[in-house]
Formats: C-alpha cells, structure tokens, sequence
C-alpha cells in the first residue's frame, strides 16, 4: 500500500499572484527548413522548459517574455500569436504565466548560471524533453497558431 502524498498547501485567497511571461521560440532549421522550438535547462531545476521569467514592475507582460527571452537564450524575436496561459503553484503561491509564439530573428546563445543549455528540438522531440507536462500543451498551442496541424 502506498502512503497518500501530502497535500500542497493551500494559499491564501488574497497571495498575490507571480506574474510571468515566456515565448515558445521557434525557427525553420538551417539544415532542411523543418520546424524547431528552442528549449532550455536550468541547472538550478535540472529541467527543461521554455523560455520564460517573471516581470519587472510595470512591465507589459509581452515586453516581459521577449526579455526574458532574450536574456535566457540570446536570441532576439519577432513575437506572433498568444498561446495558452498556464496557472499554478510555485513555492507555494499562486504563479500565471503568459506565452506567446515567437520566431528567432537573430542572436546566440552564451550560457550562464540560470541557462546553461538550450536545445533546437522538433516538435515532437521537444514535447518529449519538457520536464513539465503542462508545457507540453504549448507545442500543441504553437503548432495551431502557425497552422501546422
């Protein structure tokens, strides 16, 4: 028999919520033109998400994940359709993160303590290498807003 785990903790009704932002950074590959979305690893979490960050005091929540891009990979990019915004729990308060499609328009990546990698992965490679499942619903979200599905 196994023992229930414990239930999170819940917050209070009046924690104020995390806001962050992020993009689903995508390009067509340099070798065959094919779809790849830009995946990175934060060593401090050893895990694999999208590019994504809290914002800064009054700061738009677009000019906030295109930031936060640019910051976590070092690419620059043009942002497209909003995607899905994800709702949940970190660290115990309540965290609403806002992504949009984004295609690459230039830049490198130079790793650093909060990104260390960054992976250029086909959808379907990279719906498998998201730590979180709730991330792999972006994959999804992208390839409807560049109607690829």
């Amino acid at each position: 028999m196994h023992p229930t785990p414990p239930t999170p903790p819940t917050p209070p009704a009046n924690a104020p919520v995390v806001r962050a932002a992020g993009c689903v950074l995508w390009r067509r590959s340099p070798l065959d033109g094919t779809l790849e979305l830009c995946l990175v690893h934060r060593p401090k979490y050893d895990d694999w998400s999208f590019p994504k960050g809290k914002l800064k005091h009054a700061e738009t929540d677009l000019a906030g994940a295109l930031r936060e891009t640019l910051e976590e990979t070092g690419h620059t990019a043009a942002p497209g359709a909003e995607l899905p915004t994800q709702h949940y729990l970190a660290n115990g308060r309540p965290k609403r993160v806002r992504y949009w499609a984004a295609e690459v328009t230039g830049g490198t990546f130079t790793p650093t303590d909060e990104v260390d990698r960054i992976l250029w992965l086909p959808p379907a490679a990279a719906r498998a290498r998201l730590t979180q499942p709730r991330d792999r619903t972006l994959v999804d979200a992208l390839l409807q807003a560049l109607r690829l599905t």
